[in-house]
């Protein structure tokens, strides 16, 4: 039976209904950043974009995220989840709506950047409301709802944004989350009870906003600037060395003027614990490891074989069903046996998973992802669920759930952590590639000028291939040359993603380490559990 409680207003509210809503909006705020990123191109040719312009768009939103990740700390606690997610609610529908009337491109940007602000409300908001209503008993129904986020944002959005762009229009891009985010209105108006508005007690200052402005501006700026920094080629760059500057700049003040006046909203000591630095370096390596599915297999399908969105859509997407059931199993094992063990076997199929794809060649196509794909979906759900519950866990032990602070502080922590840590990799990832792939072209092109059999071997078979298609000698040695240079190319993206591949393999062996630096708790779920049943047996 669903609980019914009543707000200060009087009006009944059921607090299972704002778990869901509040799960909606997580959901919400990261498929609509996957869509902007999977649609990058149907959208730069739509609104007829150059590639600069256009890579500013998935830059604003996630900036505005970004931005409010620290500063709905202040938020929450200063208005409260109900008042913070209604109103960031209906500013997102409004915004996503009104983004394809958009004339120009700073317009755009700037509704972007809108849409990011409230949308980045939703997730530390997410995991500080569900610690604190949903009862302990049913915190494991808990993470595997929150295992649908995972779900939806890694393979889902491919599918929907070719399907979308085949069947409607690039504006639906946007609409859809007009569409969808009022149901989570109606669930936050009937879940979330309404709070009074904290006042100051009498000679105390009122709560200060200008720390949360200094860090939240200043994480923004950085995140930005790794987000172009490929782009506008780093330190070469003055816009990139202004945005870098500048915010960490920002954050420092944020630093000093915190620890020299402490705010009662942040509680900084609270994070200093082992187990939360570790998790919290968890969540930044298993984003990372994320980008094998997300990233790499996309780009070598589409760079390399030439395959559509909706192509590459159905490699991914199947991969949802496993994915989702290894989070169920996840779940379930949580309730046996200790989470560090789970996480463990989850990173390990990961790092199996991208092994085999580190033997990819040229001629693959998407068959030949299946089975490493289905052993990299199953250790994803069974990474990411136990993840979660071992940092749910984690705030369960520090029996602080009736410290508003040190909940919004560990919110505000994770939600920080994910962003930038989701970031840093990305932009990494980036980098690494690049550097691989002109090392492997360089060494490919050596070796053309040396001669070597097995390149004279295809320049003779090309010299063949076009012979009847070259009016002149020069003509068919010209084609032939640049149809040699495009394979070379071919062959040396395709070892930087396998180096790609490797490298991911490392880092998820690197988190079993880290899953074995984390320190036994006293309280796990086969305990929160059997809890209710053993208080009804006493009594």
């Amino acid at each position: 039976m669903v609980e019914v409680e009543k707000s200060a207003s009087g009006n009944k509210t059921r607090p299972m209904l704002g778990i869901f809503a509040v799960l909606l909006g997580a959901s919400l705020a990261t498929f609509f950043g996957r869509l902007l990123s999977v649609g990058a191109d149907d959208l730069r040719g739509a609104l007829g974009l150059s590639v600069d312009s256009s890579s500013w768009i998935s830059t604003a939103y996630n900036m505005g995220m970004m931005f409010i990740g620290p500063f709905s700390v202040y938020l929450g606690g200063l208005l409260g989840p109900r008042r913070v997610l209604l109103w960031c609610a209906y500013i997102f529908t409004a915004v996503t709506f009104i983004m394809p009337f958009a004339g120009h491109l700073p317009s755009l940007i700037a509704l972007l950047a809108i849409a990011g602000l409230t949308a980045g409300t939703f997730y530390p908001l997410t995991l500080s409301f569900i610690l604190r209503n949903l009862p302990q008993s049913y915190v494991l129904y808990g993470i595997a709802a929150y295992a649908i986020d995972i779900v939806v944002t890694t393979h889902v959005a491919d599918s929907y944004e070719a399907w979308v762009m085949r069947n409607l229009s690039w504006c639906w891009l946007f609409w859809t989350i007009t569409v969808a985010t009022p149901a989570m209105i109606v669930l936050v108006r009937n879940g979330i009870p309404a709070q009074p508005i904290p006042r100051p007690k009498p000679g105390q200052p009122p709560i200060s906003w200008r720390g949360f402005l200094y860090a939240s501006l200043g994480a923004a700026l950085v995140y930005g600037a790794l987000d172009q920094g490929q782009r506008l080629e780093w330190w070469h760059s003055g816009t990139f060395a202004a945005m870098v500057i500048t915010g960490s700049f920002l954050i420092l003040v944020a630093g000093v003027r915190h620890f020299s006046q402490p705010h009662p909203l942040v509680n900084f000591p609270f994070l200093r614990r082992r187990n939360t630095l570790l998790l919290g370096l968890t969540v930044m390596l298993f984003r990372f490891v994320l980008l094998a599915s997300v990233v790499l297999v996309p780009s070598y399908l589409t760079a390399i074989q030439q395959y559509r969105p909706d192509q590459v859509g159905p490699v991914l997407l199947w991969l949802a069903i496993p994915q989702f059931l290894a989070g169920l199993l996840a779940v379930y094992l949580l309730g046996k046996i200790d989470a560090r063990l789970i996480l463990a076997v989850g990173f390990s199929l990961i790092a199996l998973g991208c092994l085999m794809d580190s033997h990819i060649t040229a001629a693959w196509s998407g068959n030949n992802f299946t089975l490493s794909q289905l052993v990299l979906a199953l250790g994803e759900g069974l990474a990411f669920n136990s993840m979660v519950g071992a940092i749910i866990l984690d705030i369960l032990n520090s029996g602080s759930l009736e410290k508003p602070a040190d909940v919004l502080t560990f919110a505000g922590f994770f939600q920080t952590i994910r962003l930038f840590g989701g970031e840093v990799g990305a932009t990494f990832i980036r980098h690494f590639l690049q550097i691989r792939e002109v090392f492997h072209y360089n060494l490919l092109a050596s070796g053309i000028q040396g001669g070597t059999a097995p390149l004279q071997q295809r320049e003779h078979t090309l010299l063949g291939a076009m012979h009847s298609h070259a009016a002149t000698q020069n003509a068919l040695i010209g084609r032939s040359a640049g149809l040699l240079v495009i394979s070379i190319r071919q062959q040396a993206f395709t070892l930087s993603l396998a180096d790609g591949f490797t490298l991911i393999a490392m880092v998820a062996a690197a988190c079993l380490l880290v899953a074995a630096g984390l320190r036994a708790l006293k309280l796990g779920y086969p305990q929160i559990i059997a809890a209710p049943v053993a208080g009804k047996t006493t009594s």
